[in-house]
């Protein structure tokens, strides 16, 4: 089942490289008491992932704070080597955009989200979303509809609809 608005995210363990090891982070820590955008992307390094959905909400981030936000989190069905490495080359951090591997596509089946194109080695991917999420409650919701697509998930699509 897909999540919705009004549903409460789901209990998962996400990673993100600390001190050269996969160290675990607790999505129901990041969203206690907090708005927080999530959104999510098929791969780091592919190419819409990389040339629009990522980039989308480093020129957004600042908008987003100037809204409420605290933080925007960017999960991909990656490692926690992969996730790194991406943000390294592409400077997400530094533009404010937090990103985590969801390496078991744990949140991903846990949201209803995932895919599989056995042709590219894509298991259990995640399918392109975005949403709000506030004090672990999603208050807003987005999903691309077209695959391949990046239009409606874009943080300035999601930032319109606040």
């Amino acid at each position: 089942m897909k999540i919705s608005v009004g549903d409460t995210l789901p209990e998962v363990t996400l990673t993100k490289l600390q001190d050269g090891s996969p160290a675990p982070i607790q999505l129901s820590d990041r969203t206690k008491g907090r708005k927080i955008v999530i959104f999510g992307l098929p791969g780091a390094f592919t190419g819409t992932c990389s040339t629009s959905h990522l980039p989308s909400f480093m020129r957004t981030s600042a908008a987003f704070q100037a809204k409420g936000v605290e933080e925007i989190i960017c999960i991909s069905v990656n490692d926690a080597w992969v996730m790194d490495a991406w943000d390294t080359q592409t400077g997400a951090s530094k533009e404010g955009v937090t990103m985590l591997a969801d390496h078991a596509s744990e949140l991903t089946n846990a949201l209803g989200l995932a895919f599989d194109v056995p042709p590219i080695g894509f298991f259990a991917r995640c399918q392109r979303f975005a949403l709000v999420v506030e004090n672990g409650i999603v208050t807003h919701i987005q999903e691309e509809i077209a695959p391949q697509t990046c239009d409606l998930t874009t943080g300035e699509a999601l930032l319109n609809t606040l």
